[in-house]
């Protein structure tokens, strides 16, 4: 099975359309802290880009556990699998 992005298209969407309301938030704090807005102002508005990365990152492991992660186990391939889960967990901060 091909590894990548998700392969359903809805997926991918909901993941992309995330990725973008981070983007747009990032631009604000940039933005916010160029102009000199109130800290806590600023700090708002960087917890929304974070919050919409976690998202985004939750929509992909979902998935990623639902089909990639079902597919090699199917296969045989247990222990690479859970490699890749205990990597995705120990790096999380």
């Amino acid at each position: 099975m091909p590894k990548g992005i998700p392969r359903d298209s809805s997926i991918k969407q909901a993941v992309l359309h995330r990725l973008k309301i981070a983007s747009g938030h990032l631009a604000k704090v940039i933005q916010m802290v160029d102009s000199g807005d109130y800290c806590p102002d600023v700090i708002h508005q960087s917890r929304a880009v974070q919050k919409a990365i976690k998202e985004a990152d939750s929509v992909l492991l979902d998935n990623h556990l639902k089909t990639c992660v079902a597919d090699q186990i199917k296969n045989g391939e247990t222990e690479e699998s859970l490699k890749e889960i205990l990597k995705i967990f120990k790096n999380k901060q």
